[in-house]
């Protein structure tokens, strides 16, 4: 199995990861950007710009049929993965291989549940990329994209193929031995980290500094950290260690894509971060206060946007 044609759906600041790399090693034609409408007006328009270089990336539309990619990367929002789902449809062949990076833990299932599960590979990115108006500066040698099969003891053929495109474009990659261990390790960062920084709309580098900060970041951890043994996924302490060495010395500036869009008055992917931790907490009997409640709140200033309150 080799990969020669390429198609992403998601030209934010994780799509921005990919594209140039993708672009520049791939024949003229083999890799597109899915899109339509006001996103496909603004890419035509102003392209992107990355590391202060210029894109003006193919795009196809949903509706263009008969050139299936070999993989397909979906690097939308997840509160944008239903319509990105059906987005993808003409692009899904026989051979398809596709990589849902979203925030959260079910992308890879919802995505499976509309083309199968031999299409799917579990992935999930992480970076400190901002992207403001198509413009998106940042080192990709500290980036990297985990990916594989549920367990990876032996490479699938999937596996191999996404490897080799990745080392012929240079793109970071890890293959985790476990992966649900790895998406969840993620997820941990996320309601920890992006959440509380977001809440506060604050950058990263706020951890350096602020201890009230950095206790509502460790509370919500251990919320997850319990969910978590509940569901027989143990965090080891040197892991602990490791994510708290990471959040210090992230790059000062750095925005989640969470403070993003509350500034911007968007919906934001709460409900798949603390609200996911409420809801296993529920179904679990296992008590989780502090992300209840930076939930709500997300979700009253939602609604105070929406003009709601």
């Amino acid at each position: 199995m080799q990969i020669k044609k390429v198609t992403l759906i998601g030209m934010g600041a994780a799509g921005a990861f990919f594209a140039p790399r993708l672009y520049n090693w791939l024949d003229k034609g083999d890799f597109r950007i899915i899109a339509e409408g006001v996103r496909k007006d603004r890419l035509e328009k102003y392209g992107i710009t990355v590391n202060g270089i210029k894109y003006d990336f193919p795009i196809i539309t949903p509706s263009q049929k008969g050139d299936p990619a070999d993989l397909i990367i979906i690097a939308t929002k997840i509160t944008q993965l239903d319509q990105a789902i059906k987005d993808i449809k003409n692009q899904v062949g026989k051979h398809t291989i596709i990589l849902s990076i979203q925030n959260g833990l079910d992308s890879e299932e919802r995505v499976a549940r509309k083309y199968g599960w031999d299409h799917m590979l579990y992935s999930y990115v992480r970076m400190s990329i901002d992207m403001v108006n198509g413009h998106t500066d940042y080192d990709p040698s500290k980036g990297c994209i985990y990916f594989g099969e549920k367990d990876n003891t032996v490479y699938s053929e999937k596996v191999l193929a996404v490897k080799a495109l990745f080392d012929e474009c240079h793109i970071a990659y890890q293959i985790n031995d476990d992966m649900i261990h790895g998406l969840w390790y993620k997820f941990l960062a996320n309601v920890s980290e992006s959440v509380p920084s977001a809440l506060v709309q604050v950058p990263y580098g706020a951890f350096r500094v602020s201890e009230h900060l950095n206790a509502i970041r460790l509370a919500a951890l251990e919320e997850v950290v319990a969910i978590a043994k509940a569901k027989g996924i143990e965090f080891s302490k040197r892991e602990i260690e490791e994510e708290h060495r990471m959040v210090m010395n992230i790059r000062f500036d750095y925005r989640s894509s969470l403070l993003h869009d509350l500034k911007a008055k968007q919906h934001t992917e709460i409900e798949s971060f603390s609200g996911t931790v409420v809801r296993f907490g529920e179904e679990l009997g296992i008590p989780t206060p502090v992300n209840s409640v930076i939930y709500h709140t997300f979700k009253a200033i939602e609604e105070r946007n929406d003009g709601l309150i």
